[in-house]
């Protein structure tokens, strides 16, 4: 205890007001709750977030007094007029849009905002007029998730398309069905198009970040989808390239017949190959097959179900040039599981999923500086001329066997040597990625699987 406050005088100590200002501002403790009396009264322009005040008394057995249950119940009453105050949204941005239950999409008569530079897509539809019955247009349609996100977060007002005349009706004469509230919409829309409570909540979590959330399999052909990528298992179309493949193989199954192995010498060495290095000595020692090329001995039980283990989503980054008529490839592909009914996935369902990815490229290193370092580095740095050209190389003599065969040989690499990869970054990120986003009542946790490419690195 400090000295001044042992010995209490009648003089008054002089109070600082900067820390009175700070004790005021200071209402980030978790022990102190929301002060919902502050709220003003009636209608306001733009919501506010109370502050945290101080309790007005400690909890007892025999119950506070009629002041303290006073001041509680008004508390409490002035939360509940708070979060039962109608809920406002700007008319300026707002988008209208019509539910169609038979299609599973919403049509989008008037949209307004930048959430449909990624989200909708175009469809032609024949006209519901009847004077145009025969007529063919293109109408901007949005997916239940699309649709229910804008719902949801005040963006969009939704009808339901209905065969109800309401044209004669004063003030209803553009109304093409009947007003949809949220809860309408999410009864409505969860369960259509493979769409799951799961799923749209992870949907929505990802749109609130920034991302741009696609399906992964196209529900109709007009839905626009990335171009398709390589996952490492296509065929050669070429003849030769083929007989190249076969002599490749007929080579790597010669060094998989068995053979007689000599524990106090292992190491195999040819009689026309006496060449010896870190790789081929490590190939040798290895007597069992690795690597993810092959194949797995576990087999999947017969008349099991589908696996909930399928990739739904297609995401990109906020930095990623997204166009929706032409996705780029995606930067993540998503799974969306439930955690509380969806068991870990095992082996064989990795392995499938990894065969329906493209392979990555090797990240490129990079070079660690400083934000002050970079600031200096752009500031110093002066206009670079464009460089002189440079003369092409002289072309070397090519070997006989190489004349005769050129297509055995892989033709030589062109430009500037590209830089070493940085290995233990390789290892960590792998050549295969898939995101896994298990929903367990609403908590979303995001899990990372890698393919990995230890056989591809000889660390020694």
């Amino acid at each position: 205890m400090d000295d001044s406050l042992e010995k209490p005088t009648a003089i008054s100590q002089p109070s600082n007001q900067e820390e009175r200002e700070e004790e005021d501002q200071s209402s980030g403790d978790e022990d102190q709750g929301p002060d919902w009396t502050k709220l003003p009264y009636g209608s306001i322009s733009r919501p506010v977030i109370p502050k945290r005040g101080e309790k007005e008394f400690e909890p007892s057995t025999a119950g506070g007094s009629g002041l303290q249950r006073h001041v509680l119940d008004r508390a409490r009453s002035a939360m509940l007029d708070a979060l039962s105050a109608p809920r406002t949204i700007s008319s300026k941005s707002i988008s209208y849009g019509v539910w169609y239950p038979e299609i599973a999409r919403t049509h989008v008569t008037l949209g307004k905002g930048i959430h449909f530079a990624t989200m909708g897509h175009s469809v032609a539809r024949a006209s519901t007029e009847e004077d145009d019955a025969k007529k063919v247009q293109k109408r901007l349609e949005l997916l239940p998730e699309e649709a229910l996100y804008l719902v949801e977060r005040g963006g969009m007002l939704c009808w339901k398309s209905a065969d109800l005349s309401i044209a004669a009706t004063p003030g209803l004469d553009d109304v093409e069905g009947v007003p949809m509230t949220v809860q309408q919409a999410f009864a409505e829309m969860i369960g259509k198009e493979d769409l799951t409570l799961e799923k749209y909540q992870v949907f929505a979590y990802l749109k609130r970040l920034g991302y741009s959330v696609t399906r992964a399999k196209p529900p109709t052909p007009e839905y626009p989808s990335p171009p398709a990528l390589s996952t490492g298992r296509e065929r050669p179309t070429s003849v030769f390239a083929r007989i190249r493949t076969l002599l490749l193989a007929f080579w790597r199954l010669l060094h998989l017949i068995p053979r007689k192995l000599d524990w106090w010498r292992p190491l195999r060495r040819c009689g026309w190959l006496n060449h010896m290095d870190n790789r081929s000595i490590f190939s040798s020692l290895r007597f069992l097959p690795s690597g993810h090329d092959v194949p797995l001995h576990v087999k999947g039980i017969p008349g099991s179900l589908l696996s909930p283990y399928e990739i739904f989503f297609n995401l990109y980054k906020p930095s990623t040039p997204f166009k929706k008529t032409a996705p780029p490839p995606p930067d993540f592909s998503v799974v969306v599981v439930n955690a509380r009914t969806t068991p870990m996935p095992s082996l064989t369902e990795l392995t499938n999923l990894f065969g329906t990815l493209p392979e990555l490229s090797p990240p490129i290193p990079r070079k660690r500086q400083s934000f002050a370092q970079q600031k200096a580095a752009a500031a110093n740095t002066p206009p670079q001329a464009p460089p002189p050209p440079v003369p092409p190389p002289p072309v070397a003599s090519e070997p006989l066997l190489q004349r005769l065969l050129p297509w055995f040989f892989p033709p030589p690499p062109t430009g500037h040597p590209a830089r070493n990869p940085n290995p233990f970054l390789s290892l960590k990120t792998g050549k295969k990625m898939i995101v896994i986003a298990a929903v367990d009542a609403g908590t979303i946790s995001f899990f990372r699987f890698g393919q990995g490419v230890f056989t591809e690195w000889s660390m020694a």
